[in-house]
């Protein structure tokens, strides 16, 4: 323990005055068995600071093979050490000055223990969720409708919310948004995603209803919905459905569903390009349109992310390619993309890489780093930085 007269000492080898400094000089010591693996630092923005002040937690997630993120209640952050020359030292009692209050005019010396200290911290990125392990791990085993008489439903490979979370890399709101994207649901309390072809049923009966009916797309009656459809499939599921593809509202105590428009035009592209390969575009044009509820209009512009139209073939084609099943990887994602066409078009490149922008990024500022621009027939083009194994 240094005395006052060691410290003004000190000042005076140093050729500091005390009438420079605050009165309180604080000593610091090191307590027995300190350790520089007794803690770790954790490099905290404002918004991070105040979520922790509030009495939130973060998690720390990630099975062992992939790299730790850190989640708060509604963001994802990449966890990266940063190596500092400074040695950081852990002083749960030490004071900085806008905490000092000294009333003192005279110089006096407070004792503080150093608890541990660090050469290292951990520096948080915000980052894009990890969420494309979500459908993968969901289409393990998809619901396909009740079990048929006499048959066992599959009761492996299902997850209820704690287990998600337990697995997948983001946030709590950011995986249940992205549960109703893919349009998840509920299940004897596990989360379970639609057999495709069950989803596509289910859609079917609800369109065919509303022709059978003459209802307009706008409203769709719940009660006759589920009195028409219930015979057929579980109420539930029908209700589920009107949910993934309409908006909810009520009138004069009844409920109705407003059908959206292009949600449903999505569901019935996506089944029609479901099991082929490439479809003749003017053929697919016209069974499409064919096959939605009267009153809805088909447009290409619907099916951007999910089908690609490849004009330079002769007759024209579009197939499917979805965006949830491309690379999460930047490089990945462009090098996939580029393997699969060698020039891109920007209207048809953006749906594609649009999620992989981070804060204020743009897709031109990827296509700028990632890609090289020309111009070919008047348009401007993009194609690969590097060579690209086909």
């Amino acid at each position: 323990m240094r005395s006052l007269e060691e410290v003004q000492a000190t000042l005076e080898i140093a050729k500091l005055k005390e009438e420079d400094l605050l009165p309180t000089v604080q000593c610091l010591s090191f307590g027995d068995n300190v350790s520089s693996a007794d803690y770790c630092l954790m490099e905290l923005d404002e918004t991070l600071c105040k979520h922790i002040e509030a009495g939130e937690s973060l998690v720390i997630r990630g099975d062992k093979e992939e790299r730790a993120v850190l989640c708060s209640s509604n963001k994802t952050y990449d966890l990266k050490i940063a190596d500092t020359s400074n040695l950081l030292l852990f002083v749960p009692g030490g004071r900085t000055p806008d905490q000092l209050t000294d009333n003192q005019d005279s110089f006096h010396v407070v004792h503080t223990q150093v608890w541990g200290f660090c050469n290292s911290y951990w520096e948080l990125r915000k980052q894009r969720p990890k969420l494309k392990k979500l459908k993968k791990l969901l289409m393990e085993n998809p619901y396909e409708g009740p079990a048929l008489g006499g048959q066992e439903e599959n009761t492996e490979n299902r997850y209820t919310m704690e287990d998600l979370l337990e697995r997948i890399q983001a946030s709590e709101e950011e995986l249940k948004t992205h549960m109703e994207t893919i349009h998840a649901c509920q299940i004897e309390g596990y989360w379970r995603v639609l057999d495709f072809d069950y989803e596509m049923k289910l859609l079917g009966y609800v369109s065919q209803l509303v022709d059978s009916e003459s209802w307009s797309f706008n409203k769709v009656s719940l009660q006759t919905s589920l009195e028409e459809l219930g015979p057929l499939e579980p109420r539930e599921m029908i209700e589920h459905c009107l949910n993934c593809y309409g908006k909810r509202y009520t009138e004069n105590g009844e409920v109705f569903y407003a059908l959206h428009e292009d949600k449903v035009c999505w569901g019935l592209a996506l089944m029609l390009l479901q099991n082929v390969v490439k479809f003749n575009l003017k053929e697919f044009q016209y069974v499409w349109q064919q096959s939605v509820p009267e009153g809805m209009s088909t447009r290409l512009d619907q099916l951007k992310g999910v089908a690609l139209v490849d004009r330079t073939s002769h007759p024209e084609t579009i197939s499917l390619l979805r965006v949830e099943d491309l690379p999460e990887d930047t490089v990945e994602r462009f090098n996939h993309l580029f393997s699969l066409r060698e020039k891109w078009t920007e209207d048809d490149i953006t749906p594609y890489i649009q999620d992989l922008c981070g804060e204020k990024q743009t897709t031109g500022a990827l296509l700028t780093k990632y890609a090289r621009s020309s111009v070919q027939n008047g348009i401007k083009v993009f194609n690969s930085r590097r060579p690209v194994a086909t």
